[in-house]
């Protein structure tokens, strides 16, 4: 059972960002299934409600400061509601770094696709849904990619990540 708790966060990192690449779009009930995910996490790992109560409020922040960017069309609602979802399993201990490693991958992310979108996008591969949304200049950049991706990166740090794996 808790090798299913230590692996159901990545899973959910790499289905998120398989799918704001190939659909540009994060599901709610992908973020659903996080916030439910780290309830039973917690609660199955004893995490103390104090704990608990700090993800929340960091999570809170997240996405006020995510829907405030999305206001001024920065940022995808998904984008916002997935960062959110992400730093309840982090917590404020790793927020600071998610959102640092999801700055500097958003950039590369972005210079490379706006670099791709200056070459001509063969018959080929223009067959494919996806790769022609992305090389379309008037399109957006997946950023949950990048958030995804830096998820990743800082989950080994987290107290859940520490208490499952030990």
């Amino acid at each position: 059972m808790s090798t299913i708790a230590l692996l159901f966060f990545p899973f959910a990192m790499a289905f998120a960002a398989s799918s704001d690449l190939l659909t540009m779009r994060i599901s709610n009930k992908l973020v659903l299934l996080l916030l439910g995910g780290f309830a039973l996490t917690a609660v199955a790992i004893g995490l103390p409600l104090e704990l608990v109560a700090m993800h929340v409020a960091c999570a809170l922040l997240v996405l006020v400061a995510g829907f405030a960017f999305f206001a001024m069309r920065w940022i995808g609602g998904g984008d916002a509601k997935l960062a959110a979802a992400t730093t309840l399993w982090l917590g404020f201990g790793l927020a600071l770094p998610y959102l640092v490693y999801a700055a500097l991958l958003g950039g590369a992310l972005t210079l490379a696709i706006l670099a791709l979108r200056q070459l001509p996008l063969t018959p080929f591969l223009a067959r494919f849904a996806w790769l022609e949304r992305l090389h379309d200049r008037k399109a957006g950049v997946p950023y949950g990619v990048a958030l995804a991706a830096a998820g990743l990166l800082t989950y080994s740090n987290s107290a859940i990540f520490e208490r499952l794996a030990s």
